[in-house]
């Protein structure tokens, strides 16, 4: 895969397609690799007239690794956040978005659609809000914004329960 700087960081890539073709963008959740979006998807997307662009997100795959940071307990800072507590992490979601606008620039792409999953679907929610004239379009899969006010997802749609949640 290759490579880039953006952002100040190094960042794996995957680019398919015509680069004259609309921009697809995707962008995965927490921990997981670009290689979770099946080759068949990118193939077929891109097959469809669409540049196809998926790559890790620091701290993932082949993109630069923050080792110098402490190890986080997802589980404890999830609770202080839900208490309402101040965390201080080494990075956050609002830089996340910076470096996928910024793998854009050393791209080339002027605006994308912007696909995100999970966390990824919070990224592309920010890239679509603070970078509005770099998005044609945004779709959000098993996301959030974030908002601890939200009511949490129903046991059905935690369990992937599709036949008890109709």
């Amino acid at each position: 895969m290759p490579v880039t700087s953006a952002n100040g960081i190094d960042i794996a890539y995957d680019d398919r397609g015509n680069r004259h073709d609309p921009a697809i963008l995707l962008i995965m959740g927490l921990a997981t690799q670009m290689i979770a979006w099946p080759e068949p998807f990118c193939d077929g997307l891109a097959a469809r007239g669409f540049r196809v662009v998926r790559f890790d997100n620091r701290d993932v795959g082949l993109s630069t690794k923050f080792e110098a940071a402490a190890p986080i307990d997802l589980g404890a800072v999830l609770q202080r956040v839900m208490a309402g507590e101040k965390i201080n992490p080494p990075y956050d979601l609002t830089d996340m978005a910076a470096d996928t606008v910024g793998l854009m620039d050393r791209l080339g792409i002027e605006k994308a659609h912007v696909v995100g999953a999970s966390m990824g679907g919070m990224i592309a929610q920010i890239v679509a809000a603070k970078y509005s004239n770099r998005v044609r379009s945004l779709v959000s899969i098993m996301s959030s914004s974030g908002d601890p006010g939200l009511p949490q997802a129903t046991p059905e749609a935690m369990n992937g329960d599709h036949a008890s949640a109709s």
